[in-house]
């Protein structure tokens, strides 16, 4: 009977480095030998994508609201889990994803104010007991990330999206409510100082990821 793959999640908040560390976590795993599919949320599918577009626009005048945004964020999970994360990991596969339900906890409810029972709800009914193997949780003051976002954004000729067009004290409401899952979950979450040389982060990554592979193996 074929294995199933593990799951591996990157989490953060916006700017503290997860789409370069993603890269590298997924050329440290495929030198291991492992087969790695790489995604993220929202998103991960041409439909899960389009949705993901609705949730980053700011094109449109018309707010969205709180509950709108939730469902959005779960439909678009619904047939990521569908179509790529579930079949991926039951053919063997590891999936890396940059983010997870973690992120709805922390934006939708840190950020939000969504009262955690509702995510919870949607959490059990569209994921039916599927948690991530490990999460990696990249953590930095909000000040310090919204300036490597901000060089980011410049140095690309970006403009920001509806999310990172967010205050303060938003995103570190978002910080704290992703602590407070790190530290409930403490097994499964290793938080990771991301306010650090990127080689000193990697080596935070590389010991977590070395520590858990020897352990699934």
């Amino acid at each position: 009977m074929q294995q199933r793959g593990r799951f591996i999640t990157l989490e953060g908040g916006e700017g503290v480095g997860k789409s370069t560390n993603l890269e590298w976590v997924a050329d440290w795993l495929t030198s291991q030998g492992i087969e790695v599919v790489r995604t993220r949320e929202p998103g991960g599918t041409p439909r899960a994508e389009a949705i993901r577009e609705l949730l980053l626009s700011t094109e449109c005048d018309e707010p969205l609201d709180g509950d709108t945004e939730l469902l959005l964020v779960f439909a678009a999970r619904a047939q990521h889990l569908a179509q790529r994360i579930r079949p991926a990991l039951e053919r063997g596969a590891w999936v890396l994803c940059d983010r997870f339900t973690d992120a709805t906890y922390a934006y939708q409810g840190g950020g939000r104010g969504i009262d955690a029972s509702r995510i919870g709800e949607l959490e059990r009914f569209v994921q039916c007991g599927l948690e991530p193997d490990l999460t990696l949780l990249l953590d930095m003051p909000v000040e310090a990330a919204q300036r490597r976002l901000q060089g980011r954004l410049a140095a690309g000729g970006q403009s920001r999206d509806r999310f990172e067009r967010e205050h303060l004290a938003f995103f570190e409401a978002v910080r704290q409510a992703y602590l407070a899952r790190a530290a409930a979950a403490p097994r499964r979450v290793a938080v990771i100082n991301a306010d650090a040389p990127l080689a000193n982060v990697q080596a935070q990554l590389t010991a977590c990821l070395d520590e858990r592979t020897r352990a699934w193996r």
